[in-house]
């Protein structure tokens, strides 16, 4: 757990020396000229649409963030050499992708966070009020959510560049967020064979929906049961389990060549 650990931290530090931060910068700066420009429309001493599409906009760039962090993680160690080193040294592949993936999560998360103190301070500013166990309800699933988001994402780049594993990692995910929470409106007006291949995607693909509670906060419902986020959260943590243990499995049978890197 210890070099896990390691791996992770020097994610953080790699990240965080590379122009990620100038992006995360920028991601943050937009947000706020978003959120601020409403009351151009007339809308920003509506409070909830300011919460709307800041939480909104919070879940594109961290989307964002997690696909292109994650992705790019094992693909860049191989392109600079380096994993000759990191394999040579007492580390499992299992401990290389798990500390990939952990660092690759946690900056991420450290960024959405930023991005929702970011959208309350906005809506404080404009005397608005958000529940306090809503939002951190809602913080809370969205990061579990960004786990298995750079668990896909860390999956594909152990078989492929950066590039294609960033595509598939937004089209998968994109596809599971946009189109899984539709497939039973689609099974009423399709064939039988095609319904059951609907239904096993329904059940094989991720569903990102219900880590969503923007809803919730927006409209100030309060908090929901602890237990159901409990729930949700350990199913979150399950999935990016079995997507990182793929991964593992997928990278223990790559052979590297000296020869390919550039």
């Amino acid at each position: 757990m210890l070099r896990i650990r390691t791996i992770a931290w020097v994610t953080w530090l790699e990240v965080l020396r590379r122009k990620d931060a100038y992006v995360l910068l920028i991601l943050l700066g937009a947000l706020l000229i978003m959120l601020v420009s409403l009351d151009i429309f007339g809308l920003g001493g509506v409070t909830r649409y300011v919460a709307d599409i800041g939480l909104l906009m919070a879940w594109v760039f961290a989307w964002i963030l997690a696909v292109s962090v994650g992705a790019r993680q094992l693909p860049r160690e191989e392109s600079r050499g380096t994993v000759f080193s990191l394999l040579a040294k007492p580390v499992s592949r299992f401990e290389v992708v798990a500390g990939k993936w952990l660092g690759s999560w946690g900056i991420v998360s450290a960024a959405t966070l930023c991005f929702y103190l970011l959208v309350v301070a906005v809506v404080i500013g404009k005397s608005g009020r958000l529940h306090p166990v809503a939002v951190v309800q809602g913080y809370l699933l969205h990061a579990v959510a960004l786990g298995v988001m750079s668990a896909i994402a860390v999956a594909f780049s152990t078989r492929m560049n950066s590039d294609a594993a960033s595509t598939l990692s937004y089209v998968l995910t994109g596809a599971a967020f946009l189109v899984v929470p539709r497939i039973p409106e689609f099974m009423l007006q399709t064939s039988r064979v095609r319904g059951s291949l609907l239904m096993f995607l329904y059940h094989a693909l991720p569903h990102f929906e219900v880590f969503d509670m923007r809803k919730r906060i927006v409209q100030n419902y309060g908090p929901a049961d602890w237990r159901v986020v409990a729930l949700v959260a350990l199913y979150g943590l399950l999935l990016a389990a079995v997507v990182v243990l793929i991964a593992w499995l997928a990278f223990r049978r790559k052979r590297f060549s000296r020869t390919q890197i550039g």
